[in-house]
């Protein structure tokens, strides 16, 4: 009795193995919300979902290539747990990102799209003591760190993957290959003003958007609508960007050794708006814009 109530306890605690869902190599066009998703999920021809934890996992083709389009969540613990779900579950080839950003960078403006070379996470810190005019961090800081945001001294992450031992990380690369393919592909895209056609209407805006390839993109379970803090991740991370879940989704690519790359369009300027935030104003351009530039993307892709 004793042995077989043993076995059984065994086969109880053993977890279950994830069974993939789908073998065929597939470029994962990731986006973290509905918006994002929308300007996209027309896009998959000959379409078959997916269900897992409550997501919607559309597999298909994009411009002839096949392609999984997944929604990540919003934020960062959605993104890197949503990321290793779906690299665990289908057959990846690579991860282009599309979504809406802030801008950081003072040149860019609402609507423009902007790759990013690297991503690094902007609160991965550490809480440092006051002491006297300055602040005493807890732990050495490397003489590569980002510069600190008064008690806040930049930490970077330690993660390896199957070629490299752990280290600490302040960035994230992407994929040099896509990046330069990126760089081509934005030579033939024009950005939209408007979504709707009229010029008149509310998220039309005055001048046409560009594209911008390059700079350290960063992100942060954080919606960031600060001015000051903003002109320092300007000035310290030389940021185009920033967002909820790039970081995020770049760390897990890396540790899995999977092709990443990002897309994100400005919806907003992230505190440096004259006026309110315009999120909500121009998310909808923000989303479509980027999906242009993605759907280009995918078609250029080798396979």
């Amino acid at each position: 009795m004793k042995i077989l109530c043993l076995a059984l306890l065994a086969i109880v605690a053993t977890p279950a193995v994830a069974e993939p869902l789908d073998t065929t190599p597939r470029t994962v066009v990731m986006t973290a919300f509905a918006p994002e998703w929308e300007s996209l999920a027309h896009s998959v021809d000959t379409p078959k979902t997916y269900r897992i934890n409550g997501l919607t996992f559309l597999t298909g083709t994009m411009a002839g290539k096949p392609v999984l389009l997944i929604q990540s969540g919003v934020s960062m613990v959605n993104a890197a747990m949503n990321t290793q779900l779906v690299l665990d579950r289908f057959t990846v080839r690579r991860i282009v990102f599309s979504g809406i950003a802030g801008g950081v960078d003072p040149a860019l403006s609402i609507g423009d799209v902007v790759v990013p070379e690297h991503w690094a996470q902007y609160l991965e810190v550490s809480f440092a003591r006051k002491a006297g005019e300055g602040w005493t961090p807890p732990e050495t800081t490397d003489a590569d760190a980002p510069k600190n945001y008064g008690m806040m001294f930049p930490r970077g992450v330690r993660v390896g993957n199957a070629t490299e031992p752990a280290r600490r990380h302040y960035a994230f690369p992407v994929d040099p290959a896509m990046l330069a393919l990126a760089r081509k592909v934005a030579a033939g895209v024009k950005l939209r003003r408007c979504v709707s056609g009229d010029a008149k209407a509310p998220g039309c805006l005055a001048e046409t958007p560009k594209i911008v390839v390059g700079g350290t993109g960063v992100s942060a379970g954080v919606y960031a609508d600060n001015a000051e803090f903003r002109t320092y991740l300007s000035q310290t991370y030389k940021a185009p960007v920033l967002d909820m879940e790039s970081a995020a989704v770049a760390q897990v690519a890396y540790a899995n050794a999977v092709p990443v790359i990002v897309f994100r369009s400005l919806s907003d300027l992230a505190g440096g708006d004259a006026g309110a935030n315009q999120m909500t104003v121009f998310m909808e351009l923000a989303a479509v814009n980027s999906a242009d530039v993605v759907r280009a993307f995918v078609a250029a892709l080798p396979n």
